[in-house]
């Protein structure tokens, strides 16, 4: 053989072992990559093949499957009620993916978790088809509706909390939409979807959990807690010393209180059941912005919150001294997600134990059979059992005969705290009403709820927490106590 023709049969067998080599690393080592890429459509062809499993509310399905028409997605994801259940399960859609319970428990609802191995293999053997899994939620259904109804048209959330477990009873946001309009792969789904990305009232933000708020007077009983928790004051029914006028820090600007209201060295008791921003501005001064922000990491603010849902996390902000004096009537840079001021409240009611929030009770394998059961875990102590029980004694004031007596319940002790948060420069735009609260009963506190209104319509004079939140945790609360859950 001459030499050129030599070269071309060793180039050529270096092609050969070249092309042998890459189909073995395709075929075998990257096979497991390419079978589940996200740009394999028989991938999602075989994801689509079979109906989901459901999530579970009061042991119903919420969710269900349909088949489709002139598509290769066999089925695709249905709700029973979808705006009433979008801000706990998010959507789950074959040409936009999925988002919140939809998208974290996506395994065990298609089946393919290796928590199903098991399941999957026996099916192998007997023949059944392919079946997703459930997710069994903590959610209660009545609070749920009452949440919802009680929003009605306006914008806003409410997050009820069970204390004693962090189980998330109701989680709601308004205006919500509904999932099922954009589940499937066509161009009437996307128009759908474009129209809810577009719309200005953004129906699809999760206000409960990503958006965050100044907390207004609510963020009261924090304060409270870190003046008890160090030592600044320990009889809630003594004086403090607050003079009135009170002048910010650095400044020459009085603190302004709401109205003739009783706030010259008021007892903390008193200060609560009026909200009083001068006795609170300066308490928030006299500790420092340091303990401040030691006191709101207790509650679990500065960082983010998993539910499994990831929630914004809500800052209490470094700052200087005017702007913590402020910020301690929870006003300035203190932004807050109402999942957050529901955990205030939740671990006041808990005396002083915050609980992880959770909305997963069970995963369950297609048979029923759970193959995961939440176990309710500390999060942290955010202030003793004993000061709990005071800033208990002060919630509870404002309910009976305070700000909030709009929330109370008939033969129920409920303790809360209202507030009206100033929104947009110079408080130029509608204030937002909040209240939070806690319902006790003989067997302790069943229930812990936070509630934010944003009321675009309602007349400013007429935007109150006591007016248009507080009714609302009320019938929330109530919904939880007569299901006896």
């Amino acid at each position: 053989m001459n030499k050129p023709l030599r070269r071309i049969a060793i180039f050529c067998g270096l092609l050969m072992v070249a092309l042998l080599i890459r189909d073995n690393w395709l075929q075998y080592v990257r096979a497991d990559e390419l079978n589940s890429h996200k740009y394999n459509r028989r991938v999602e062809i075989e994801r689509y093949a079979h109906e989901r499993g459901d999530i579970i509310v009061d042991g119903k399905a919420i969710t269900g499957s349909a088949e489709t028409e002139d598509s290769d997605f066999r089925y695709k994801r249905v709700w029973k009620n979808g705006p009433l259940w979008a801000p706990v399960t998010g959507y789950s859609s074959q040409a936009f993916d999925s988002s919140q319970l939809e998208n974290l428990e996506d395994g065990i609802l298609t089946g393919n978790d290796d928590q199903l191995f098991f399941d999957r293999t026996l099916s192998m053997f007997t023949g059944d088809k392919k079946r997703g899994g459930n997710i069994v939620t903590t959610l209660n259904g009545d609070a749920q509706r009452a949440a919802f109804k009680g929003l009605g048209e306006k914008k806003g959330a409410v997050v009820a909390l069970d204390p004693k477990s962090g189980a998330i009873l109701a989680l709601a946001s308004t205006p919500s939409y509904d999932p099922s309009v954009f589940a499937g792969n066509s161009l009437d789904d996307s128009d759908n979807r474009q129209k809810l990305l577009k719309d200005k009232d953004k129906p699809m933000l999760n206000r409960a959990l990503r958006e965050t708020y100044p907390p207004g007077s609510t963020f009261k009983v924090v304060t409270a807690a870190a003046a008890l928790e160090n030592g600044l004051y320990d009889d809630i029914d003594a004086k403090t010393e607050s003079p009135l006028p009170w002048t910010l820090p650095q400044s020459t600007t009085p603190l302004q209180n709401e109205g003739d209201i009783p706030c010259e060295n008021a007892t903390l008791r008193e200060a609560l059941r009026v909200s009083c921003n001068t006795v609170f501005g300066k308490m928030s001064d006299d500790l420092g912005n340091k303990k401040m922000i030691e006191q709101t990491d207790k509650f679990g603010f500065n960082k983010e919150v998993f539910t499994p849902v990831r929630a914004d996390a809500s800052i209490y902000p470094e700052d200087n001294r005017p702007q913590n004096a402020m910020a301690g009537i929870g006003q300035a840079s203190n932004r807050t997600t109402p999942l957050q001021m529901a955990m205030v409240a939740s671990a006041i009611a808990n005396d002083g134990k915050l609980m992880q929030p959770y909305m997963v009770a069970e995963r369950q394998a297609p048979n029923l059979d759970p193959v995961y059961t939440h176990e309710p875990e500390e999060l942290s102590r955010a202030l003793s059992g004993e000061n709990a029980q005071k800033v208990q004694q002060m919630m509870e004031t404002v309910v009976k005969d305070g700000t909030g007596t709009n929330a109370r319940i008939p033969g129920v002790t409920v303790g809360g705290k209202t507030g009206t948060a100033q929104h947009g420069l110079n408080n130029s735009e509608k204030p937002y009403a909040w209240f939070i609260s806690y319902a006790k009963t003989d067997s302790g506190s069943p229930v812990a709820v936070a509630v934010v209104v944003e009321d675009g319509n309602a007349n400013r004079d007429d935007i109150s927490g006591g007016g248009l939140a507080a009714p609302i945790a009320r019938d929330v609360m109530k919904a939880v106590i007569d299901s006896g859950k």
